[in-house]
């Protein structure tokens, strides 16, 4: 067991059976079978599976019994990030890997939306469902390496259709279906899929969102599509004018029922997927893992962070959009059942997803930050109101938990549950720190530095630090990093994305404090990137969608923490001379920002300024203004001598002063 944090309260403890019984316990005892290696602390693993790269993840190959068509030559090689290269001369593939799980007449997957009922999914007919897909697509001549992309729900069909897109070897892109048209397009035309699956609209907070029109302008904006399969999922029998080359799920499903399916082998390091970046500098960059980086990344974080097992019923709330639901997926991996939720998770009230764990006897409850405050602001108290007996943990990522969600959890959920707060990104598909059921519970903390996962605090001399918040960086290459990023022929945009402040060290982008036992405290983006209700979008994306206002000149949004609970974020614009910022006007814009963007990122204010301060190269400034509002000295926040404007900063200084005062109006 660890020493007790200082200062930090003890809130959970594992029994001596639930780490006997630990995946991570059993594979301690393997490497000591096998490889001769005793090791009995987590923080002695951890440090092995960072200093000897090779030993440990080919002990992850072997201890997993991946299963490759050839051998590979090297565990790693090609020196020094991000020129690495990973388990060459392997080929294997994902979706191979997923039904090696499965068990004809065992839940695969259960899900339920706000207009669709609980319904489960044996593994029996996830497969029939994903053959059939499969067979389309080949039919459709979609070749290893051609994209396949989804405007689509977390529901199974958007699961079976990835599985067929990863089983012969096309490349995978999702977007989640209330992303407005220009966030789509911006993601998907610079990949030129060939192939959309979309649905006909989707319910939100018990309204109904018609998709048919956003999904023509796709179809026009998108020269390379040749075909769209149509899910109905808002009604039974959709009216399909207007749109091209198109076929419903169902006729695809009778059209190729009873084929086979077979697995295409691919390198280890053929793409599997196309996630985005948030879009803070530009238009979403196109970020690819592989094949075999995502399955043995998922395989080690979710079998040892996060302790599934095949019996687990494994739940995070998500969208398509978000690198939770690619995650969430892998848990088919573990031959674990995954359960599916779409809607609003605070309609039609609070209790809806303690229902549901109820309902489906779920086993792991993954959630963001956020839903947990909004739970206990909201009064729910799931130990009174629901039988839980089966929850056996809860994960939480999005943004950092506050202790005071450490101890809702634990006073009005279920006081023997394991809670474990998580951190990674999107870069990577996977966690840098997170759970393990070999340690203790503290309250505000992260239990861990995953294993694999080389993270240090860096402060500005580019030294590792402890008990001191620094930027998060990873030293050593991690399998799921990044292959490249799409249309980045000479990988300059990849190597300024992340090496372009501490040479061959990736930094992420979060502050982050780590004791010297490994537990750590998250302190959110060092960046400008915004994170609200599980959706990331960069602050790009909204000026962009703002362009087609002509009376808004420029703008700036800031996302201000107030406190452990609350943020502000009040936008910022520049009007064209002689305008006023009128409510008619703020409607518009706010409306703007609704439909391009996500009615999530909707600024809780807007404001007038004269001038954004802006670089010396006409760059205006995001991350010290957001120091500036935070309260960070003006002398630390920003270099005065460095921007072309100056005197701009005073506004900011000012309205610093009154934030509290703005942001409680």
């Amino acid at each position: 067991m660890q020493e007790a944090t200082i200062n930090k309260k003890l809130l959970w403890q594992p029994s001596e059976e639930m780490i006997s019984q630990s995946n991570v316990k059993k594979f301690t005892n393997w490497l000591k079978e096998t490889r001769g290696l005793e090791i009995e602390e987590y923080n002695d693993l951890w440090k092995w599976s960072v200093n000897d790269l090779e030993g440990f993840w080919s002990a992850i190959w072997d201890y997993f019994e991946i299963k490759s068509y050839t051998d590979y030559q090297e565990v790693v090689s090609g020196g020094k990030m991000p020129q690495v290269q990973w388990f060459q001369g392997a080929t294997l593939n994902y979706a191979e890997h997923v039904f090696r799980n499965e068990v004809e007449d065992k839940a695969a997957i259960i899900s339920q939306s706000e207009n669709r009922p609980k319904q489960e999914l044996t593994w029996a007919e996830l497969k029939k469902m994903t053959a059939a897909i499969a067979a389309y697509l080949k039919d459709a001549g979609i070749k290893p390496g051609d994209r396949v992309v989804a405007y689509a729900p977390n529901i199974p069909e958007t699961v079976a259709a990835f599985l067929a897109c990863a089983s012969i070897g096309a490349v995978w892109s999702s977007c989640a279906p209330e992303f407005g048209i220009k966030s789509v397009i911006d993601r998907f035309k610079q990949i030129e899929p060939k192939v959309l699956f979309t649905v006909d609209g989707y319910q939100y907070s018990g309204k109904k969102y018609d998709r048919l029109e956003s999904v023509k302008k796709i179809q026009q904006e998108l020269p390379s599509l040749q075909e769209t399969v149509i899910i109905p999922y808002l009604e039974d029998e959709p009216v399909m004018d207007g749109l091209n080359n198109w076929m419903f799920w169902d006729e695809v499903q009778i059209n190729y029922q009873d084929q086979p399916l077979t697995f295409e082998p691919v390198p280890f390091q053929h793409p599997l997927w196309i996630l985005y970046s948030s879009g803070t500098t530009g238009k979403p960059k196109g970020i690819v893992q592989s094949q075999g980086g995502i399955v043995i990344e998922h395989l080690k974080s979710l079998t040892f962070g996060m302790d599934l097992k095949p019996d687990d019923k494994f739940f995070w709330y998500t969208t398509t959009g978000w690198m939770m639901w690619n995650l969430q997926v892998g848990g088919l991996l573990a031959g674990t059942t995954i359960l599916l939720y779409d809607g609003n998770p605070g309609y039609p009230n609070h209790e809806t997803l303690w229902k549901f764990a109820e309902d489906t006897q779920l086993t792991v409850f993954g959630t963001s930050a956020s839903f947990i405050m909004a739970s206990m602001k909201a009064d729910v108290k799931p130990l009174e109101q629901f039988e839980l007996s089966q929850l056996k943990a809860i994960g939480v990522t999005g943004s950092p938990l506050p202790e005071s969600g450490f101890d809702w959890v634990y006073d009005q959920v279920k006081k023997d549950v394991w809670l474990y707060s998580t951190s990674g990104g999107t870069d990577v598909c996977s966690g840098f720190v997170g759970g393990s059921a070999l340690l203790p519970v503290y309250r505000g903390e992260i239990q861990a530095r995953s294993l694999g996962v080389a993270v240090q605090a860096y402060n500005d001399a580019g030294k590792a630090v402890y008990d001191e918040i620094g930027e998060l960086v990873v030293t050593e290459p991690m399998p799921s990093m990044p292959i490249y990023f799409w249309n980045d022929e000479t990988g300059e945009r990849y190597r300024n994305s992340y090496f372009d402040v501490f040479p061959d060290v990736w930094r992420h982008g979060d502050f982050i404090k780590i004791s010297p036992k490994g537990s750590s405290v998250i302190y959110g983006r060092s960046d400008a990137t915004i994170n609200r209700g599980g959706i990331r979008m960069g602050t790009s994306e909204i000026y962009s969608a703002l362009e087609v206002i002509p009376t808004v000149v420029d703008s700036l949004i800031i996302d201000i923490p107030l406190n452990e609970e609350n943020s502000f974020m009040p936008l910022f614009v520049v009007l064209k001379e002689g305008v006023e910022l009128t409510d008619e006007l703020k409607t518009s814009i706010n409306q703007t920002i609704r439909q391009n963007c996500s009615p999530r990122h909707v600024p809780n204010k807007i404001y007038e300024v004269k001038e954004l301060p802006k670089t010396l190269n006409g760059k205006k400034i995001e991350v010290p203004i957001k120091k500036i509002l935070m309260g960070v000295p003006f002398e630390q926040a920003v270099n005065a001598d460095s921007l072309l404007n100056p005197e701009t900063l005073q506004y900011f200084v000012e309205f610093r002063e009154n934030i509290e005062d703005e942001a409680g109006k």
